[in-house]
C-alpha cells in the first residue's frame, strides 16, 4: 500500500548507520508520501461539525477558517517555472495557517479554456492531415475539441501540481 511504502522509504532515510544513496530517488519516496497525505485527509479543511469539536466544546478559542484559491493557470500545456515559484509560496502560506490550527482549504484553480487555449486547439487543428479551421469544423464540433483540450490538459497541470508537493 502506498502509505507502507511511504512509512518505509521514510524508516530507510532515517536509519542510523547506514549509508545514503548519492542519488535522490524521488519516485520512490515523494509519490507514495503525498498519497498518503491525501489520504490521511492532511489536505482537507477541518468540518466545523467535526466530533473533536463537539466534545470539546471550545469554539470561542478556534482560529478562523483560512481560504487561498490558487490563480487557475491556462490550459495550454504544461507548468513554468514562474507557476511553481507561486505554487509553492502559496503553498507555504497554506501550511502555516494549518500548522497555526485554521482550517485551511488551499483550492486549486484550472482555467477555463480561454483564448490561448482557442489558439492552440485552432494551431492542432492545421497541423493535422488534412488541415481544418475551426470554421470548417463548426462551432460544436470546435467548442467539443477545446474541451478535450482543457480535460487534457487540465488534468495533466492538476498532476503537476501534486508532483511539487502543492497542498491544495
Amino acid at each position: 500500500t502506498p502509505p507502507a511504502r511511504a512509512a518505509a522509504a521514510l524508516r530507510e532515510v532515517l536509519a542510523l548507520g547506514e549509508e545514503m544513496d548519492t542519488k535522490y530517488d524521488f519516485a520512490s519516496v515523494e509519490q507514495p508520501l503525498y498519497q498518503w497525505w491525501e489520504e490521511l485527509g492532511l489536505f482537507a479543511p477541518r468540518d466545523e461539525d467535526d466530533e473533536r469539536k463537539k466534545k470539546s466544546n471550545q469554539t470561542q478559542n478556534e482560529p478562523p477558517p483560512f481560504m487561498m484559491a490558487m490563480p487557475p493557470p491556462n490550459v495550454t500545456g504544461g507548468l513554468h517555472m514562474g507557476h511553481a515559484m507561486f505554487a509553492t509560496i502559496e503553498d507555504i502560506i497554506a501550511r502555516y495557517n494549518r500548522m497555526c490550527g485554521r482550517s485551511t482549504l488551499y483550492l486549486p484553480g484550472t482555467d477555463h479554456a480561454g483564448i490561448a487555449t482557442q489558439l492552440l486547439v485552432e494551431r492542432a487543428l492545421a497541423k493535422q492531415t488534412p488541415p481544418v479551421s475551426r470554421q470548417e469544423l463548426g462551432r460544436d464540433a470546435f467548442v467539443e475539441r477545446v474541451w478535450e483540450w482543457k480535460r487534457e490538459k487540465g488534468g495533466y497541470i492538476t498532476q503537476q501540481l501534486r508532483r511539487l508537493g502543492a497542498s491544495c
